[in-house]
């Protein structure tokens, strides 16, 4: 079983695939989601934030052999699939921002300079966004972009992280 916001919660369905991470030996477990409870109940956070939560329980669908040292209670991290897109572009979710009025823009690299470019971005995890348009596979993008930055500015390259296609 695993807690969720309510917002995560209402994204997710039986029989979601979950990755159970960080358990204690290496590798992930592979399970699916059996229930989603009707009811939410309030958390205090560790900001002091309350919270409203729900639980999910979750079978675990390695083999037993693989997970056996895994008690009752223990800690885990636990990613549940909402969409699965077979061939998608990505980004670094460091690379999108919002602009007011606008939507979310990235800025790309071409010919040294910096170019605001507007995205239209179908989905997002803690690491990578899903790009549905807006710019192409291959294409530079920066990540954690100044405040400061601007359209034309001219910019050097360090490491590129580029848009890639899964």
């Amino acid at each position: 079983m695993t807690e969720l916001l309510t917002t995560d919660a209402v994204q997710t369905q039986v029989g979601a695939v979950v990755r159970i991470e960080r358990w204690g030996s290496p590798g992930t477990l592979e399970g699916r989601v059996r229930r989603i409870e009707p009811a939410a109940f309030t958390k205090v956070s560790a900001l002091g934030i309350e919270e409203q939560r729900v639980n999910v329980i979750i079978d675990i669908t390695s083999p037993p052999s693989s997970w056996q040292a895994l008690g009752d209670g223990y800690r885990v991290g636990v990613r549940i699939v909402t969409v699965d897109r077979p061939s998608v572009l990505r980004v670094p979710v460091s690379a999108v921002f919002p602009v007011p009025d606008e939507g979310m823009d990235v800025f790309t690299v071409m010919e040294g300079r910096a170019r605001l470019m507007p995205v239209e971005i179908g989905g997002r995890n803690g690491t990578e966004a899903w790009v549905q348009g807006g710019i192409q596979a291959g294409a530079e993008v920066i990540v954690y972009p100044s405040a400061a930055l601007r359209d034309g500015a001219r910019v050097t390259k360090r490491s590129v992280p580029l848009v890639r296609q899964r």
